[in-house]
């Protein structure tokens, strides 16, 4: 039986409304004194590459307004619940596992009513163990712990789970977990939990060299979850950042945009602290590619 989760409440329900409402009129702005104080690291010296490559999915076309807060053009773009792939010479691994089979019911069932509509994809929506094809990966890297981010897992048995650790602490400890379709995919299977242990890299203040050469560093992109990292790829084409979900689309990355209240206001479990990670990746995008994981046609662009 799958465990019990948190419902939001009638007051975070009209919470969320009312800033739908008032940030399409007044979308949040950028915090000047935050961008004049953040510094820049610069990148990491690197001693071997990796390949990055976006998996194969199906997009939803979704209002911008609906993602970017108070952006109305283009009228649309395209949202994908992407997985990624990395090859180094060491390892191979998935980034983001995102869909089960039946997905509907092994995941989506556990998010409260409110949010299904909001997340529910396509339904021929590819499942990340078919797109995966005859790739078999060496473990699974979620850049956090959101079902749209680990629910490929459950086609997966056994396969190892690198997991930030304040992120595993948070998603499968106490009696009722904060979010849906998540302790299903973590439980009974190998678990790498790591800190982040490492020096400021570019604009994020703590990172984790994964294989020991800087080829993929791991940095800290807190807010969305308690947990949430960046996946820093060093290819052969230049350093990719895989953002997870700091942001939904480049858009708000490139005008400091926060998620549209609804359904952000569920999605982010710190708004502010996510807001001030949009701050770190758009002065960031100089020097780094920035995908983040719903941003289909970034994605598609590798």
């Amino acid at each position: 039986m799958s465990d019990p989760v948190r419902r939001p409440s009638l007051l975070e329900c009209c919470g969320a409304a009312v800033g739908f409402v008032s940030g399409m009129a007044r979308p949040r702005r950028p915090d000047e004194r935050l961008l004049r104080s953040i510094t820049n690291a610069g990148l990491p010296a690197v001693s071997a590459t990796v390949t990055v490559t976006a998996l194969p999915q199906t997009p939803r076309w979704v209002p911008t307004a609906a993602v970017v807060e108070g952006r109305f053009r283009p009228p649309r773009i395209a949202n994908a619940l992407t997985s990624f792939v990395i090859r180094h010479p060491e390892a191979t691994f998935v980034v983001d596992p995102a869909v089960c089979r039946d997905a509907e019911h092994r995941a989506i069932a556990q998010l409260p009513a409110v949010l299904r509509v909001a997340v529910r994809p396509p339904a021929d929506t590819i499942p990340t163990i078919d797109a995966l094809g005859s790739i078999v990966p060496d473990f699974a890297l979620p850049t956090h712990a959101h079902w749209d981010h680990v629910c490929g897992l459950l086609d997966l048995p056994n396969l190892p789970v690198h997991l930030h650790r304040p992120e595993h602490d948070w998603v499968m400890s106490g009696p009722v977990a904060p979010v849906g379709g998540v302790r299903d995919s973590l439980r009974d299977r190998p678990l790498i939990r790591y800190d982040l242990d490492g020096p400021p890299v570019l604009t994020f203040p703590r990172s984790h060299d994964l294989f020991g050469d800087a080829s993929v560093t791991l940095v800290d992109l807190a807010g969305h979850t308690p947990g949430s990292i960046g996946i820093l790829a060093h290819t052969p084409t230049g350093w990719i950042l895989l953002a997870g979900d700091a942001a939904w689309h480049h858009l708000q990355i490139d005008d400091i945009r926060q998620k549209s209240a609804y359904p952000g206001y569920f999605a982010d479990h710190n708004r502010d602290a996510t807001y001030q990670t949009l701050h770190r990746l758009h002065l960031a995008r100089p020097h780094i590619r920035i995908i983040p994981t719903h941003d289909h046609t970034a994605a598609q662009q590798l």
